[in-house]
């Protein structure tokens, strides 16, 4: 027979393994850097170099943005420069959309710090294997824009 105590221990065995398992299985890599006092220069690159093994494999990209309540604006326009293991280089720019039309912020938190991901580019499928950078920088034309407390790029396996 089983006793009271094992028969607890047994059910939050079976509670709490499947949420660590379950939980984000589809990320491959992530990684967020802080913005030194909130306030992010417009010559400050932030880089993230990320290896790929795997060209067949189709990956998702999000950008992930936190921003406090300094923030003057309602979107965040980013430059995205990526160079691949076989030296070729490719530039984007991407809007993030931080508050609605009505001044609202956008994304999750409670106080004055709000976290938002966003979708940057979905079935992405890599030409070369090897070590890939990727760096961001502010392009909203302002030399130290105030209220970026941390930038991140998280890339997701599509199954």
């Amino acid at each position: 027979m089983i006793s009271l105590r094992m028969y607890y221990h047994l059910m939050i065995l079976f509670l709490v393994v499947p949420l660590f398992l379950s939980c984000d299985s589809k990320r491959f890599y992530e990684n967020n850097k802080k913005i030194e006092h909130g306030v992010w220069n417009r010559n400050d690159k932030i880089r993230f170099e990320v290896i790929i093994p795997d060209t067949l494999r189709r990956y998702d990209f999000y950008l992930n943005v936190r921003n406090d309540l300094d923030y003057p604006y309602a979107n965040l326009y980013f430059f995205i420069e990526t160079q691949s293991p076989a030296g070729i280089s490719s530039r984007d720019t991407v809007e993030c959309q931080l508050a609605d039309y009505a001044g609202k912020w956008l994304g999750k938190g409670v106080g004055s710090v709000k976290f938002n991901r966003f979708l940057f580019q979905k079935s992405i499928r890599f030409r070369h294997p090897g070590k890939y950078i990727f760096e961001l920088e502010q392009a909203m034309r302002i030399n130290d824009l105030k209220g970026i407390r941390d930038v991140g790029l998280r890339i997701e396996k599509e199954e």
